[in-house]
């Protein structure tokens, strides 16, 4: 007997792209900036009802607030300015979702800000605090230290693998200025995803390494996300996985 295979697929948003309406029909979940590296009022709350007419699962994607380099660069910020800061972010999204009776899901941290607090323990904690205080989950990478302190603060998460980037021996993502750092192409993404249905992912140094996970992402910004999307919906249906929301 065949079991139906459920999948949350989440996207980063908000991020100046305009691609929303064609990315939300295929995704379950999505992660809005809250003005760090992108977004403001108007444009949160035009995904906010976009995320809410495809009945997704809403989650703010805060940064380090430097929108000069797309919060891609750790600056120095002492951690009370930088609590501050994402507790902000936040709340200019849950201010939106409250105005529309909807609710906060999740928390996804934003480039520089998401490796960083993977395995800084101070900036991990800090995360996962706020993560408590608006009582939400929170997305983080597979093996990371963030992901081993969450248990002890309390605060549930999701194991999240990226289906279009790169990963490094120790599993942390390849940094976005090496050439092959982002998978644009359908058939390797593809290859990819197969490896995570199968907990493993294969390197840049072609090491395979075992994983779990619980959500996978494509970026909103990836070149070639709309194609991407459509083409990994037919592969879905192909092979009877379903997405669906958690």
């Amino acid at each position: 007997m065949n079991h139906k295979l459920f999948l949350d697929i989440n996207c980063d948003v908000g991020e100046g792209i305009n691609n929303e309406e064609n990315l939300f029909p295929h995704i379950s979940s999505c992660n809005i900036a809250c003005g760090g590296h992108a977004g403001n009022k108007k444009e949160i709350k035009k995904i906010v009802l976009l995320a809410q007419k495809f009945g997704l699962n809403i989650g703010a994607h805060p940064s380090y607030p430097d929108k000069e380099n797309f919060g891609r660069k750790k600056i120095q910020i002492s951690d009370n300015s930088l609590r501050d800061s994402i507790e902000n972010q936040i709340m200019q999204l849950v201010e939106i979702l409250d105005e529309e009776d909807l609710e906060l899901n999740h928390i996804k941290a934003h480039g520089a800000l998401y490796n960083f607090s993977a395995n800084d323990r101070n900036t991990a904690v800090l995360i996962l605090e706020i993560a408590k205080k608006f009582n939400v989950k929170l997305y983080v990478p597979y093996n990371s230290l963030i992901s081993k302190l969450a248990d002890g603060i309390g605060v549930e998460i999701m194991t999240e693998l990226f289906l279009d980037r790169k990963y490094n021996d120790d599993y942390s993502l390849l940094d976005r200025n090496h050439k092959n750092a982002i998978i644009t192409k359908t058939k390797d993404i593809i290859c990819q995803l197969e490896n995570i249905l199968n907990n493993k992912i294969i390197t840049v140094n072609n090491k395979v390494k075992k994983v779990k996970y619980e959500t996978l992402c494509i970026h909103g910004d990836n070149v070639n996300a709309n194609k991407i999307l459509e083409n990994l919906t037919s592969h879905f249906k192909l092979k009877g996985i379903e997405i669906k929301k958690y």
